[in-house]
C-alpha cells in the first residue's frame, strides 16, 4: 500500500492536472478492491480501473455482481481491465456492454487478446450509444484497433516508445491509414525487447524487458525487478541494446 501510495502521488506531480489520473485497484475479492477504491480516491485519482475478481474464481454472474458493486460504492468513473491471462476470467463481450449501457461502466481496456469479442464489443457500444471509452491494451495491432472503432490504446510498449503511439492515434484521426500502419509496423519491430531474451518468460521477460530498456536509454537508473524476478543481464541486455540500436533509441 506504501509504494501504490508513492506511486499515486508522482503519478499527480508530473501529470499536474493535464490529464486524468486513472488508478488501478486490482486485487482478488471485492472488499479488497473497494479499500483500494476509497483510498485512492482520497489521494486524488479520477477514475478506477479494475479487473475481475480472481484466485477464488467466480462466474458471469459474480463478475456482473462485482462491477455493480464497485460502482454504487464507489464515487468515480469505473473502467473494467480484461486481462483473463492473468485473472483466468474471461469478460464477454455481451456482460461489458450490458455494464455500459447500464451506466455502470465508463469504459474497458481489453487485453484479452480476443481481437473478434473486442470488435463485437465496440460494435455493441456504438449500437447503445458510445457510452464507453473503448480501449486496446494489444500493442501490436494498435492500428487495426483504430480501424474498426477503439477510442484510444494502453501499449505497454509506450513505456519505451510513445511518440509513435502519438503519430499513430494522429494519423487515425486524420484517416491516414497508411501512415498508421507504417508506425505500427515500426513500433512492432521495437517490440522484438521481448523476443530477443533467453531463459525468462513471463513477467520476468516483458516488463523485464521494458525496464531493461528504460535503463539502457537512461531514463530508468536501474532494471531491478520485484522479488523473487529477477533482472535481466549479460546476453539478455546486449540482446535488448541490440534492438535499440537497430531502431534509432540508442
Amino acid at each position: 500500500d506504501e509504494r501504490r501510495d508513492q506511486i499515486i502521488a508522482e503519478s499527480r506531480r508530473i501529470i499536474d492536472g493535464r490529464v486524468p489520473l486513472l488508478v488501478g485497484i486490482i486485487d482478488t475479492e471485492t472488499e479488497r478492491v473497494l479499500e483500494h477504491g476509497r483510498r485512492v480516491l482520497e489521494q486524488g485519482a479520477n477514475a478506477l480501473v479494475a479487473t475481475a475478481p480472481f484466485y477464488a474464481l467466480g462466474g458471469p454472474a459474480e463478475c456482473e455482481e462485482h462491477f455493480r458493486i464497485l460502482h454504487d460504492e464507489l464515487d468515480a468513473p469505473l473502467f473494467a481491465y480484461d486481462i483473463p491471462v492473468c485473472t483466468h476470467t474471461k469478460l464477454s463481450w455481451q456482460l461489458l456492454a450490458k455494464l455500459g449501457r447500464d451506466g455502470v461502466l465508463a469504459g474497458v481496456k481489453d487485453s484479452s487478446g480476443d481481437d473478434a469479442s473486442f470488435r463485437m464489443l465496440i460494435m455493441a457500444n456504438a449500437a447503445d450509444g458510445g457510452n464507453m471509452s473503448i480501449l486496446t491494451g494489444q500493442e501490436l495491432v494498435v492500428d487495426g484497433a483504430y480501424l474498426y472503432g477503439a477510442d484510444g490504446s494502453v501499449p505497454g510498449l509506450a513505456n519505451v516508445e510513445p511518440y509513435g503511439y502519438v503519430r499513430m492515434w494522429k494519423a487515425a484521426q486524420a484517416g491516414d491509414w497508411a501512415t498508421a500502419r507504417a508506425e505500427q509496423e515500426r513500433l512492432n519491430k521495437i517490440s522484438r525487447i521481448f523476443n530477443v531474451t533467453s531463459g525468462v518468460t513471463g513477467y520476468a521477460g516483458g516488463v523485464g524487458a521494458f525496464k531493461t530498456a528504460l535503463w539502457l536509454m537512461g531514463i530508468f537508473n536501474s532494471n531491478t525487478m520485484p522479488r523473487p524476478v529477477k533482472a535481466l543481464e549479460g546476453d539478455n541486455v546486449d540482446a535488448i541494446e541490440a534492438v535499440l540500436k537497430e531502431n534509432g533509441l540508442l
